[in-house]
Formats: C-alpha cells, structure tokens, sequence
C-alpha cells in the first residue's frame, strides 16, 4: 500500500511538472508579419485608391461637311466639326466644337461658332451626374454672344457595342446678346436625347443627338435643335458621312426666320468608337 501510494504521489509530481511548463504550438518565424483573420477583414472597395481626376484615354474625330450650288442661286457653306473625349475612371471631359461659314449670292451669310464643354462624373454607371457649359457666336441668328452653364443628371438607356443611348436633364442659366434687341437672360430646363447605333456589321453607322430647351419663367421661349449623321466607313479611321442639322428659337431678330435647316455632305477622320 504504501508503495502504491508513494508511485502515485512520483506519478502526480511528473504531471504537475510538465503541465506548468508552456506549451507552443507551431509558430510563425519572427521576421514574418501575423496574419489577420479573414472573418474580420473589411470587405475591398473597389474604388478606393482611384485618382479621382485621372484621365488615361483620349478619342477624337474631326469632320468636314459642306454643300456648294451654282445657277440662279450660288450658294456654298462649309462646316466643320470635332468630337474630343478625355476619359477616366471617375471623370469624362468631352467638347463638341463647331464652326460654319457661309455665303449666299456672294453676301456672307453664315460665320457660326459654338463650343461647349461636359464634365461627366461616374459615366461608366447606369446613372451619372455632369456639369455643362457653351459659349455660342451667330452671324445667321444675329447672335452676338450665347453664354450658359448648369448641372444635371444622365441616364444610359441603352448600351452595348453596337448601340447607345443616353437621356440627360440639366437645369441652366443662360444670357443672350442678340446684334439689336435687348440682352435676354433666362433659366432653361435642358433634355437631351443621344444615340449612336451601328448596321449591317458596322457598315452603316447612324447617330443623333436633339436638345429641347424651354424657358422655366415662360414655356413659349422654346429652343431645339437636332443633328442627324449617317456614315459609311471606309476604313477604321475614314468615313463618308451626310448630315442633317435643324435649329428652331423662339425669340430672334425681327429679320430672321425662327427655323434653319442644313444639308451637308463630307468626310470624317478619326477612329470609329
């Protein structure tokens, strides 16, 4: 008995020695950083860390129209336009610069010139917010300085390879210096429908775009106007191209007509989107 008691009495001191001693389980060497558990990670935004301002591809397309008749009436008008998109993941800067010069019975009829200026903000979403500006000149109008900017908010309706269409709708000031009546300043709510579709694999490209703009004070001063492009490619940076653009203004001279209309044929350069 009393052996017994004395080999259980070694038996327990053994085990309470090796249970005070620490035990370690594989440990990961000093130089390597522990790692976090992955239950409690927060989950990756995928924006975050993207230059707001960051602007890594550039389109341009330049484009040349014109229409000349001689007889009874000489007429020549040339137009030329340029499409120009500075693009990024958070921003796009585009700006549609136009100019028209024209002569009728060789009286000068038409020097035009209209840019404008759209910074849209997330554009690559469904929804997109932009900000606008235009500064337009009209010898045809009798416009001798059209200055507006505002804001609104874009709605991509439709968008895949071959066909797009955006709705937009801003609220703008705008301030007209017409050439003899007085200096017109108003707020206009500003829609806009813009489409590019192409056909038949690419060989026929159409596009349009038609801003309707009345006065938030007085809904008969109306603006719109509307252009309407169908190309033919003839490579991937050369297209044949005929237009039609018609503008109509409420408020005008006394000696001009409230409507005009072009039709323009041309070429453009530049590569297809």
């Amino acid at each position: 008995m009393r052996k017994t008691a004395c080999l259980c009495f070694l038996k327990l001191l053994v085990l309470c020695l090796f249970a005070g001693q620490p035990v370690f389980a594989q440990q990961a060497p000093n130089n390597v950083p522990p790692q976090a558990d992955s239950v409690f990670l927060a989950p990756v935004d995928s924006t975050a860390g993207t230059p707001f301002f960051l602007l890594d591809t550039l389109d341009y397309r330049v484009f040349g129209d014109g229409n000349f008749t001689q007889g009874n009436v000489n007429r020549s008008l040339l137009v030329l336009r340029a499409e120009v998109t500075l693009g990024g993941p958070v921003l796009s800067i585009a700006t549609n610069p136009r100019f028209s010069y024209g002569k009728q019975n060789g009286e000068l009829a038409e020097r035009d010139t209209y840019v404008d200026l759209f910074v849209d903000v997330f554009k690559k979403r469904k929804t997109y917010v932009f900000g606008l500006a235009t500064v337009e000149i009209s010898n045809l109008r009798g416009i001798d300085l059209r200055q507006l900017a505002g804001a609104g908010v874009g709605y991509r309706v439709l968008q895949t390879d071959r066909n797009t269409l955006t709705l937009t709708n801003a609220i703008i000031h705008e301030s007209t210096d017409f050439t003899e009546r007085p200096t017109i300043v108003t707020q206009r709510n500003s829609f806009r429908v813009k489409g590019n579709h192409a056909f038949l694999r690419e060989k026929i490209r159409f596009s349009h775009v038609t801003f309707v703009q009345p006065s938030l004070r007085d809904f008969s001063n109306l603006r719109w106007n509307t252009l309407l492009s169908l190309e033919l490619p003839l490579t991937n940076w050369i297209a044949i191209r005929t237009s039609f653009a018609n503008t109509y203004e409420s408020e005008v001279e006394a000696t001009r007509k409230h409507h005009d209309s072009h039709l323009t044929f041309g070429v453009s350069l530049g590569k297809l989107k």
